[in-house]
């Protein structure tokens, strides 16, 4: 990788970070680290039969955890996939980590798809997690020190880390906004993490970055405040006033399960006023 001027038969482990650095780094991360934690566990219980190492790193490349067995562990730290080393492009040429990294998406680098000779003897699975922010936040590795693992088992367990990488990202996205209504912003189901945050008056708030990709909203940063339901297409005739009152009606029914005087005192309104802007919004019949 000559834009990097590395030497792919540099024979060097990866560098480390000192102790009080990845403390730094780990601590900066903490909140997400946290959120993290079950969804490794779980990966690691799925693949930890088959040598694999789980990593998670930051966007710059810096594993700060991972799951391992003790079998497999003196081959992984003679690689340099251990906590505290950087795997960033610029420094290790093609590999799972940094180019998941540079280029934004879920790869496979299988063996000798690596820059460094040293390094052909693994084969490693990533997929990269976005931020609440639409940024791109870390990477989810998992390296197999197997050397009969096949591609086609590293298609299986490239599937997982996808999926788990989603996982990561929707936790992480719903404790970023612990007092909004997450939305799933897809009638098909087909991607766990396009998520949205509406507000208690009903505005979009926060967006996962495949949620603003779909949607058309600011790629990066804090989203501008939008109706909810214009934003996912779901409107009628209403003005936006009938449609206010209207939730506003339904939800005081529903809370009162039904007893209209009870949501109508609920409401600070009379019963035959509510009646009649329930008939009025297609709520129920007037009042007899």
């Amino acid at each position: 990788m000559m834009k990097h001027g590395l030497d792919p038969g540099d024979r060097r482990r990866p560098e480390r970070l000192t102790r009080p650095e990845l403390t730094a780094r780990r601590e900066a991360m903490e909140r997400f680290l946290h959120v993290a934690t079950p969804q490794l566990d779980q990966l690691y219980n799925l693949v930890c039969l088959s040598g694999c190492n789980v990593l998670l790193t930051d966007a710059e490349g810096v594993v700060l955890d991972q799951r391992m067995s003790e079998a497999d562990a003196a081959q992984f730290r003679d690689w340099g996939l251990w906590q505290g080393a950087d795997w960033s492009e610029a420094v290790q040429g093609t590999n799972g980590i940094g180019t998941c990294l540079v280029e934004g998406r879920q790869v496979t680098i299988h063996r000798d798809e690596h820059f460094h000779t040293r390094n052909i003897g693994m084969s490693c699975m990533d997929a990269p997690i976005w931020g609440p922010d639409g940024k791109l936040l870390a990477a989810l590795d998992v390296s197999s020190a197997r050397a009969d693992q096949t591609e086609r088992y590293n298609r299986l367990i490239s599937a997982q880390v996808a999926q788990t990488a989603r996982a990561i990202e929707a936790v992480f996205f719903r404790a970023s906004f612990p007092e909004a209504r997450i939305v799933v912003a897809s009638d098909e189901g087909g991607d766990a993490a396009m998520l949205l945050a509406v507000d208690k008056d009903d505005l979009a708030i926060g967006a996962t970055r495949a949620a603003r990709r779909a949607l058309g909203l600011e790629r990066e940063g804090a989203i501008r405040p939008r109706p909810a339901a214009d934003l996912l297409g779901r409107d009628d005739d209403m003005s936006g006033f009938d449609k206010a009152e209207r939730a506003a009606v339904t939800r005081a029914l529903a809370r009162a399960g039904g007893n209209v005087s009870a949501a109508a005192r609920a409401l600070g309104i009379g019963r035959a006023t509510m009646y009649r802007r329930m008939a009025r919004l297609g709520l129920g019949e007037k009042q007899p």
